[in-house]
């Protein structure tokens, strides 16, 4: 199976930075996307940023200027910089990553989460 471990949150005042880690594990054969969501409680999942294998990254809106997002492929790690946080980024963060993994039903494309990670931003 692969496995992924969030590192990164906590508390932090408004205009304030925070970086977000995951580290995927397991039998990865080729890690095509890795990225990151959150949630409010009593609203959907929504997509913060993602960073494919090749460089390209796709973000928010509501974070562009603010959030940066990178990975080490060689260590299928991505990142998660957040800066001048507002109190409307508090979340749980989940990381998520899309790849061909040896799972035990065999060698596939599948998707992944982490079991999030809470951003508290204090006004």
């Amino acid at each position: 199976q692969v496995q992924l471990v969030e590192s990164g949150g906590g508390v932090v005042q408004a205009g304030g930075s925070l970086r977000l880690s995951c580290a995927a594990s397991g039998k990865i054969l080729n890690m095509r996307r890795m990225g990151w969501y959150r949630q409010i409680p009593g609203k959907q999942r929504e997509l913060v940023a993602n960073i494919e294998s090749g460089a390209a990254t796709n973000l928010a809106d509501s974070v562009k200027g603010r959030f940066t997002i990178s990975r080490d492929n060689d260590k299928n790690t991505v990142f998660l910089q957040m800066n001048s946080l507002e109190p409307e980024d508090t979340a749980v963060y989940y990381c998520n990553a899309y790849g061909m993994f040896r799972l035990p039903e065999g060698v596939r494309y599948s998707e992944v989460w982490g079991q999030g990670t809470l951003v508290t931003v204090s006004s």
